[in-house]
C-alpha cells in the first residue's frame, strides 16, 4: 500500500501525559513485554540496552550539503536479525536537531526540552532523515522549541543497509503506456516483469531479505529510543509509519510516552496488504474525482471543462495524444497518470497539475515535462524506495500467487475506479512471487490502560490511507483519541495549514492533552487556482524533504 505522507512537511502527533525523565537523565531499561515476540523480543532488549550504553556520535552530515538548520548525523547499530542480536549487526542513520529552547511568540521565554521526538514519513521506502528541517517551518517552531526532532532512514533505506532490486540506470522505463482495461498479452508481460523483479530483489539483496519487515522496523524503532538516551519513545509516523507504530505500541506499550500517528493505515492482519491495496484504489476514484471538480469550478482558468465529464475528457484526450506522440519523448500515458496520482496526495499540487495539462493540450508540453518527466538524477534513490517497498509489503503477509485472483478482484473494481487500479495491481504484483517465506501479521490491539492515550489525525477524503482505517485504528488502541479533518483528503495533515489540527498537535506534544472525546476540525482552505507563493514554496519543501518516497 504505497504512501508517503508529510504534507508540506508535517506530521502528526499525539498522546497523553506521560512525563518523560529529566533531560540528560540516565535511560532506564523498560521492562519487556510479557507475551509477544519470544526469542525476538529478547533480542530487542539486548539490542536496546547496548544503544543504551553506546549512544549516537552525533556530528557533521558529510551527504547533505547547503542544508539550512544546525543538522547532525549519527549512526545506531541493529541486529539483522533480532532472534539473534549478536549476529550481523546494520548500522542505520539517524539525525537531529536540537531543540531551540525559543518561544517563536515570546523571544524572553526559555522553553523546557521535553526530550526527542522521533518520526517516521511512511513509505515503506519513504527516508525521514531529513525530518529535522521541519523545525524551520512557522508551524513547527513551538514543537521544536520543546524537543529534539529525530529523522532517520530505516533498514533498507539510503545508506542504512539499502536494498536493491534492479539496475538503478533501468528503473525508469520512460515513457510507458497506462492502460485502464489491459489486453491479456499486455497482462502477460507485466507478470514476467513481476516474477523478473521478484527474482532481482533475492539476487542483489541476498539472504538477508527476508528481514526487512514491519515487524523489525517497529524493533529498530525501540533500538533508537534507548540509543538516544529516552526512557520512553516520543514518536510521529504518517501513512506507513502509522501502521509499525502500532506494531511497536502492540509489542513495547510500556515504553510508549506519546504517540501521533497521522493518515492512520488499517492495521487489521486480514488487509495486511493485499486488501488495503484493493481499497486505496477504491479510494483514489473519489479523490480523482474531486479534482477534477475543482477543475471544472476553475474553468475560466484553465478551460478543460466546465463538468466533472468534460475535464476526463480533457485528460483522456492528453493521455491519448501522449500515446502516439510521448512529450519530450519522455512523458507518455504512464507519467501523465502518475503526476496526477500526486495531486491525489496533496491538493497543493492541483493549480500546478492542472495548468500544466491546460498547457500541453494549447500545444505547449514543457510544464506537463517538467512535472512528470522521470527524475533520471534521482532514479538510484527511487530504486532504492521502491526495493524496500516492495521488500517490507511483500515479507509482512500472504499475498494471492495466483494471478486469476488478482485479476478477478481488479477487474471488477476497475469498472469503477479505473484511475488507479491496474497501476497498484503492476506496483506490486512481485508479491505474488516472492522468494523469501512470509510472516503473519501481528493482531494489533492494547487493552485499557496498558498504553497511554495516542493521538490519531485523519483526513476524511485521504485516499492514500482511506479514513476507515483510522477508525480501526481507533478502535484497537484503546484510549486513543481521533481528530478528523472535515471533507478534506491530504494525506498527511500535521502541521500543514489547518490551524484546528495543529492546535491539538500542539496541545497533544508540548502539554500532553487530547480532547475528551474524539473531535473534528473544518477542511483547511481549498487551493486557488493560480498557486500562491507560500503554497508554491510549501510544496518545494516538502518536495525536497519527501524525497522520491514511496506511495503508502
Amino acid at each position: 500500500m504505497r504512501a508517503a505522507a508529510l504534507h508540506s512537511v508535517a506530521g502528526s502527533l499525539l498522546l497523553t501525559a506521560l512525563a518523560l525523565a529529566p533531560a540528560g537523565s540516565a535511560p532506564a531499561a523498560p521492562a519487556a513485554p510479557a507475551a509477544l515476540g519470544g526469542a525476538e523480543q529478547q533480542g530487542t532488549a539486548a539490542a536496546a540496552a547496548r544503544a543504551a550504553a553506546t549512544g549516537i556520535a552525533f556530528g557533521k552530515c558529510a551527504d547533505v550539503k547547503d542544508m539550512p538548520g544546525a543538522m547532525q548525523c549519527g549512526t545506531v547499530s541493529v541486529p539483522l536479525d533480532y532472534a539473534h542480536p549478536s549476529g550481523k549487526q546494520i548500522k542505520l542513520t539517524v539525525t537531529k536537531v536540537a531543540a531551540t529552547h525559543k518561544d517563536p511568540h515570546n523571544s524572553k521565554r526559555h522553553v523546557r526540552r521535553q526530550g526527542a521526538l522521533v518520526y517516521n514519513p511512511g513509505g515503506p521506502g519513504g527516508d525521514g532523515r531529513y525530518f529535522p528541517l521541519v523545525g524551520l517551518l512557522p508551524e513547527w517552531k513551538r514543537i521544536a522549541a520543546a524537543y529534539d526532532l529525530i529523522g532517520y532512514s530505516p533498514r533498507g533505506v539510503g545508506r542504512s543497509a539499502p536494498l536493491s532490486c534492479e539496475d538503478p540506470g533501468r528503473f525508469f522505463k520512460a515513457p510507458s503506456q497506462a492502460p485502464t482495461h489491459p489486453s491479456e498479452s499486455y497482462k502477460k508481460e507485466r507478470i514476467a516483469q513481476a516474477k523478473a523483479y521478484a527474482q532481482g530483489c533475492a539476487k542483489r539483496s541476498g539472504s538477508g531479505l527476508k528481514h526487512f519487515n514491519s515487524l523489525n522496523n517497529a524493533r529498530d524503532l525501540d533500538v533508537i529510543r534507548a540509543a538516544l538516551g529516552e526512557r520512553k519513545l516520543t514518536f510521529m509516523g504518517a501513512s506507513y509509519g502509522t501502521y509499525f507504530g502500532a506494531l511497536y505500541a502492540t509489542l513495547f506499550p510500556s515504553h510508549v510516552r506519546r504517540m501521533v500517528f497521522d493518515s492512520a493505515v488499517d492495521p487489521t492482519p486480514e488487509q495486511i496488504w493485499y486488501r488495503n491495496n484493493l481499497d486505496q484504489s477504491a479510494a483514489f476514484e473519489s479523490r480523482w474525482t474531486d479534482f477534477r471538480k475543482w477543475i471544472a469550478r476553475h474553468h475560466d482558468v484553465y478551460g478543460l471543462g466546465r463538468t466533472v465529464a468534460a475535464v476526463q475528457h480533457s485528460y483522456a484526450k492528453a493521455s491519448a495524444q501522449l500515446a502516439a506522440e510521448p512529450a519530450g519523448g519522455k512523458v507518455g500515458p504512464a507519467e501523465l497518470q502518475a503526476a496526477f496520482l500526486s495531486a491525489g496526495y496533496y491538493d497543493d499540487y492541483w493549480p500546478t497539475r492542472a495548468q500544466a495539462l491546460s498547457a500541453y493540450l494549447k500545444g505547449d508540453a514543457k510544464p506537463l515535462i517538467e512535472q512528470a518527466g522521470p527524475a533520471t538524477e534521482a532514479a538510484a534513490e527511487a530504486e532504492n524506495s521502491n526495493a524496500v517497498y516492495t521488500a517490507v509489503e511483500c515479507n509482512d503477509a500472504p499475498w494471492p500467487t495466483d494471478f486469476t485472483v488478482w485479476d478477478r478482484d481488479n477487474t471488477r473494481l476497475s469498472r469503477v475506479a479505473p484511475f488507479e487500479t491496474w497501476d497498484n495491481v503492476w506496483m506490486n504484483l512481485p508479491c505474488a512471487y516472492w522468494p523469501t517465506s512470509r510472516q503473519q501479521p501481528l493482531d494489533v490491539r492494547t487493552a485499557p490502560g496498558q498504553l497511554p492515550p495516542t493521538l490519531i489525525l485523519a483526513a476524511e477524503r485521504d485516499a492514500a490511507t482511506p479514513y476507515e482505517g483510522a477508525l480501526e485504528m481507533h478502535r484497537r488502541l484503546s484510549g486513543s483519541v481521533l481528530v478528523t479533518e472535515r471533507d478534506a483528503g491530504t494525506h498527511g495533515i500535521a502541521g500543514g495549514p489547518n490551524k484546528c489540527v495543529n492546535g491539538y498537535l500542539d496541545a497533544y506534544l508540548l502539554q500532553g492533552r487530547t480532547p475528551h472525546q474524539d473531535a473534528s476540525c473544518a477542511p483547511h482552505a481549498e487551493p486557488k487556482p493560480k498557486p500562491q507563493a507560500d503554497r508554491a514554496q510549501r510544496a518545494a519543501l516538502k518536495e525536497s524533504l519527501k524525497g522520491k518516497a514511496a506511495r503508502g
